[in-house]
């Protein structure tokens, strides 16, 4: 089963999702994928949504972490988890980039996404009850597809 964690990013979104599409890290950019921006602009297009938001908050997007077990899943299978995951808990509302890191001794996802929709203009409520959605989510898809 995967291991989930998030946080929030307050400055430098755009080193954050530079560091998640690392070339070197993703097998050359083949495991790279986002959803309603491009991952070359992600924090471009995630500041334009946010300056159309009457409640902003504080935090510029969110960043999710899935970690899966040595030999668990492909990297293939993992991106497919991880698109699962990011469309089921986000609704299709919030812009996204996510990325598959090989690089380490076990494969794991990075979803950055954006702190605001690009629906409603409304921010992303993060607390233990969203967190725990996020968790049974990542369970019910890993177990669905493929994790023990």
């Amino acid at each position: 089963m995967a291991v989930t964690k998030t946080h929030p990013i307050k400055t430098t979104l755009n080193k954050a999702i530079a560091y998640i599409c690392n070339p070197g890290k993703t097998d050359e950019t083949l495991l790279v994928s986002s959803f309603g921006c491009s991952a070359e602009t992600a924090d471009i297009e995630f500041s334009w949504t946010r300056r159309h938001a009457i409640d902003k908050g504080t935090n510029l997007g969110r960043h999710l972490i899935q970690a899966f077990s040595p030999g668990e899943v492909t990297p293939k299978q993992a991106h497919e988890i991880g698109m699962k995951l990011a469309n089921e808990v986000l609704g299709g509302k919030y812009e996204f980039v996510l990325t598959t890191h090989i690089d380490k001794g076990h494969i794991h996802n990075h979803i950055i996404f954006n702190s605001v929709s690009f629906v409603d203009y409304r921010k992303y409520h993060s607390n233990k009850q969203s967190y725990h959605f996020i968790r049974r989510t990542s369970d019910r898809l890993c177990k669905d597809m493929v994790c023990p």
